[in-house]
């Protein structure tokens, strides 16, 4: 058994794909960033309703990764046996599923904002201000699901570097948007938040601009076009629902328990949540190595198993298990280096959030061991190698059976901010346990391809 594999094209190709997915994750996560340290110099009260008003773009984004999933793992099975119309054909059934989607939620938001923030706390100035930044921001919930089907198409036939582009010109954009329309630059208003939203909403239409471009005039893989987004195939659509099902299922679960999050520490006060803004931020940054190592994995795990060679990635798998387990000791490692640090950029908030801050910080310097190995394993090899329920199995007993109840009991006896927030993260740890039984045995390496 060997625990490192020697074949040198593995970690070429891991490489290749992972660094353009993580630099692109660390730009979207530094327009993120821009908007929150621009924003804090409004307040606790503008930190928070952001931070509200996002987490209804987290939840578009928690269901469009389930789109996304069912899209790169059925597309990269397919590029192991080279079959380029299949794979154009589940981008369009992706493509038609997150549009529909998207027009859905962005329709809610508009009609109904208040009564959606409501959910996660019962501050009026808060509720106010993300009231505010929801109406403008969910008229960009479209471009964005347009944009990322296509990067995941691209990515599943290992062109991962325009992704990295098309985020970039995101960066430049809406940091440039932001100073001026936030702080009223050049003649303008100051908007305060609805400059932050004007600005995100301007460079999602920017990125589907350039993607589209890229897409159907300069990739000289897909040639995917507007012809082919209109096409659909029935016996690839059931098996896109039939596989996509319980990605989505999972990612729906996830994000209920992101919105159960928030709600359980917005009853705590403004402090509170904007200790959480800022701690999920360093978390968000903190999982960018993660993120990228893991889609790249994913990508070598279902064209490998689409390719039939199982003896293979299983020596695959060990490696990749072990990588993990070294960047999760290494990542939480820098989040207790950097809490103080990072902290002290956020100027504007009360020294009772950054208190609260610390702490958080200080809890997810040791779950973010447990959530690089069982999320990137079980993401990056189970999933990907066409055990998708199990994954959503797992997920849904720990979020309903573990994590809510636990938060929920601390809650209600009184226990500190602390012990709540190491409660909604404790299966980041238990999971892992899982997680080495389950890779482990092998039983996941699933060809899910109709020519198989």
């Amino acid at each position: 058994m060997k625990l490192l594999t020697r074949d040198r094209s593995f970690y070429h190709s891991l490489i290749s794909l992972a660094v353009p997915v993580a630099l692109q994750s660390l730009i979207t996560f530094a327009v993120s960033f821009a908007d929150n340290l621009m924003v804090a110099s409004l307040g606790d009260s503008a930190v928070s309703g952001v931070y509200m008003g996002s987490q209804i773009q987290q939840f578009l984004q928690t269901f469009y990764a389930g789109i996304e999933g069912a899209i790169l793992i059925l597309a990269a099975q397919y590029w192991g046996r080279r079959n380029m119309d299949s794979i154009r054909r589940i981008i369009a059934i992706g493509l038609h599923f997150s549009i529909i989607f998207a027009l859905l939620l962005t329709a809610l938001c508009l009609t109904v904002p208040e009564q959606i923030l409501s959910l996660f706390t019962n501050d009026a100035s808060v509720i106010a201000d993300g009231t505010a930044y929801l109406r403008i921001v969910c008229l960009s919930y479209v471009f964005f699901c347009v944009t990322q089907s296509l990067i995941a198409a691209m990515r599943s036939v290992e062109v991962a570097r325009i992704g990295m582009a098309v985020s970039g010109i995101s960066l430049v954009v809406n940091i440039a948007l932001n100073y001026v329309l936030i702080f009223g630059k050049l003649g303008l208003p100051a908007l305060g938040i609805r400059g932050a939203a004007i600005a995100t909403l301007i460079s999602r239409m920017v990125e589907t601009g350039v993607m589209v471009v890229y897409v159907g005039r300069m990739d000289e893989k897909l040639r995917f076009g507007l012809r082919d987004a209109l096409q659909t195939d029935r016996a690839l659509r059931r098996d896109f629902i039939r596989y996509g099902l319980p990605i989505v299922g999972g990612q729906v679960v996830w994000s209920v328990n992101m919105m159960a999050n928030s709600a359980i520490l917005g009853r705590f006060g403004s402090e509170v949540i904007a200790a959480a803004s800022v701690a999920n931020t360093l978390n968000t940054l903190a999982y960018v190595a993660m993120t990228g190592m893991s889609s790249a994995v994913g990508i070598i795990t279902g064209k490998t198993v689409g390719a039939g060679k199982y003896e293979l990635m299983k020596e695959y798998a060990y490696t990749v298990q072990i990588l993990f387990l070294a960047l999760g000791l290494l990542t939480g490692g820098m989040i207790a280096v950097l809490r103080a640090p990072f902290i002290a950029l956020y100027t504007g908030i009360t020294a009772d959030a950054a208190f609260y801050a610390s702490q958080f910080i200080a809890v997810l310097s040791i779950t973010m061991i447990g959530t690089c190995y069982q999320a990137a394993g079980l993401f990056g090899l189970v999933k990907s190698g066409g055990d998708i329920g199990f994954v959503f199995k797992n997920d849904t007993i720990f979020v309903f059976l573990v994590v809510l109840p636990s938060a929920l009991i601390a809650a209600r006896v009184g226990a500190p901010a602390w012990v709540v927030f190491a409660c909604l993260k404790c299966d980041q740890i238990l999971k892992c346990f899982v997680a080495v039984f389950k890779i482990n045995r092998f039983n996941w390496m699933k060809n899910l391809t109709r020519a198989a």
